[in-house]
């Protein structure tokens, strides 16, 4: 059976029922339909948000396909709610652009899974547009300045960087010209389309507190430079309380169900290569409001969304996770160990070994933060019982505990051990021993150096001299005590997707340094990223179709 097939043989609880298990009141839920909802933010708790113990779900670095952190940490709460254990898994809401590009959806796979599977995956409850709608109307009102005799603020076009975002991945939007047409329609200006998970909003909607912190945080957003040399922000062409007006809703998390009709909630849905990675502040406390174990998960390796989640998220939340669950898949692990995509599903024990690398240098980045380490084999069906003991073998020698987790095929049954270790781990770790990798009053090279040589494993960084003029930029901005949101691939430790492995003597190369002042970090970034992905040549969209009766196939 596919994921959709696995889905749709669920008979969903309503909305109210799987409320109910929280404690939390019918008449309290935004209803959208009969299996999701919208919460609101006077559930919070921060009293009781401190009595509830944070679990990080990350991973070593992945394949293409990714290596299932959402469906462990979905398995790993079927798992603690198996124990009778008071738990909810908050997870990030997935973009459009994977969806219908390489690596599909966003919902985990097999037994483990949150739904309604086909909402989550595309519309939702309008989160994504809402995003795409603020940003788009912050673009428009700076052509509408720059083109308006009686209101301008004399804004320079060529300092502007705000760009329009689209959920779709389009390589032909990446770079545009607009404001063709004559001098009734706009200043003719060079400008381009990010995928809306990118956008600074949706850094924003997941950093922020409160429909006022998020207003704040909008008028922030840097604009661009006047011809006279000053700054220009948001709140200077008046844009924020309309653009918070448009996210009034969508600050809210949605509450869902996962297969074994427990609690879930999704919010937010930044990537980890070009922006935070995890979801909500909000969604986070608000799982930690209403449960004893609070899991969640960012995005690719612990290198990105770990890194991020740890120094950029917890730091301004004040949260203190107490252990990361690090994914690990036998196919990462031949991936990194040199053999190619197409010999994944072969076994071979050595090419495990070979790999073990890149999980080594995982671990020892979890500590650097001094948290305790979990392994969790995420298994797959091709996987052999000499490959999966050779990661024992290896946690055995490091000292770090390893947990088998075949939750695609049996959900929380399958991750009865890993919830077991982590139920163990955390009766003897104290959320106290958290300590970040920085302090963000640090100047920004030292902050970049950081991430760069210890999480990376870089021996040097290498600034172009357009990183070395936005250095000075950031530094006239006044900005400098901002933490560091690094752009970089997800498929190596360091800024060249060729080097697998654990790359080391390396030189990581600083392209340019951007600045997201309204979500409150600095965005460096490391070799060609793009932020307007592209389709693949046989992208997921070919095999998407609806039939007569509107029943979906073709999603997974």
């Amino acid at each position: 059976m596919t994921d959709l097939d696995i889905a749709n043989s669920v008979q969903l609880q309503h909305i109210n029922d799987i409320a109910e298990k929280l404690h939390i009141k019918a008449d309290e839920l935004e209803h959208y339909g009969k299996y999701k909802a919208k919460l609101p933010l006077d559930l919070i708790d921060d009293k009781k948000a401190l009595k509830s113990k944070l679990i990080l779900v990350s991973a070593i670095s992945p394949t293409p396909a990714g290596e299932g952190k959402t469906t462990i940490s979905i398995g790993l709460n079927e798992g603690l709610r198996n124990l009778n254990k008071s738990s909810i898994v908050v997870l990030r809401e997935p973009s459009l652009g994977p969806v219908f590009g390489l690596k599909g959806g966003a919902t985990g796979g097999g037994k483990s899974q949150v739904l309604p599977m086909e909402d989550i995956n595309l519309h939702f409850t309008g989160d994504f547009s809402a995003i795409e709608k603020a940003n788009n109307l912050l673009a428009a009102m700076i052509d509408n300045n720059i083109q308006s005799k009686t209101n301008n603020l004399n804004i320079d076009a060529r300092t502007v960087k705000w760009k329009r975002v689209l959920d779709v991945n389009d390589r032909a939007l990446r770079q545009i010209i607009v404001g063709l047409g004559g001098t009734t329609m706009s200043v003719p200006r060079e400008t381009g389309f990010d995928i809306t998970a990118a956008s600074e909003i949706m850094a924003i909607l997941c950093l922020c507190n409160n429909l006022s912190d998020l207003k704040q945080r909008l008028g922030r957003i840097f604009i661009g430079f006047t011809h006279e040399k000053t700054p220009v922000y948001a709140k200077d062409l008046k844009a924020n309380g309309a653009m918070a007006t448009l996210l009034k809703d969508a600050i809210k998390p949605n509450l869902v169900q996962t297969i074994e009709g427990n609690p879930a909630l999704i919010h937010g849905g930044p990537f980890a290569n070009i922006a935070q990675g995890t979801n909500s502040v909000i969604a986070t406390k608000m799982g930690m409001s209403l449960a004893d174990y609070t899991i969640t998960e960012a995005g690719f390796g612990f290198d990105l969304g770990g890194e991020k989640f740890l120094n950029i998220k917890c730091q301004s939340a004040g949260l203190k996770p107490e252990v990361v669950v690090l994914t690990a898949t036998i196919r990462a692990l031949k991936y990194h160990g040199g053999k190619s995509l197409k010999e994944l599903s072969t076994p071979d024990a050595e090419a495990v070994k070979n790999g073990l690398p890149n999980l080594e240098k995982h671990i020892e980045n979890v500590q650097k933060f001094n948290i305790t380490p979990i392994i969790a084999i995420n298994q797959f069906t091709a996987d052999t019982q000499e490959e999966i003991q050779v990661i024992k073998d290896f946690g055995k020698q490091c000292g770090v505990k390893v947990a088998l987790a075949n939750v695609w095929a049996d959900g929380g049954n399958g991750a009865l051990e890993l919830a077991k270790e982590v139920v163990e781990t955390l009766k003897t770790t104290s959320k106290n021993d958290f300590s970040a990798l920085y302090k963000w009053e640090q100047p920004v090279e030292d902050k970049i150096n950081s991430i760069a040589k210890n999480i990376y494993g870089a021996s040097n960084i290498e600034y172009s001299a357009k990183a070395k003029l936005d250095l000075k930029r950031i530094q006239n901005l006044g900005l400098n005590q901002l933490p560091i949101c690094m752009a970089k691939t997800q498929k190596s430790l360091s800024d060249d997707d060729k080097r697998l492995g654990r790359p080391e003597d390396f030189t990581l190369s600083i392209r340019e340094i951007e600045v997201a002042s309204g979500a409150g970090f600095i965005i460096p970034i490391a070799g060609n990223m793009m932020r307007m992905p592209g389709l693949p040549a046989h992208p997921a969209a070919e095999q998407i179709d609806v039939d007569a009766n509107g029943n979906i196939k073709g999603l997974f």
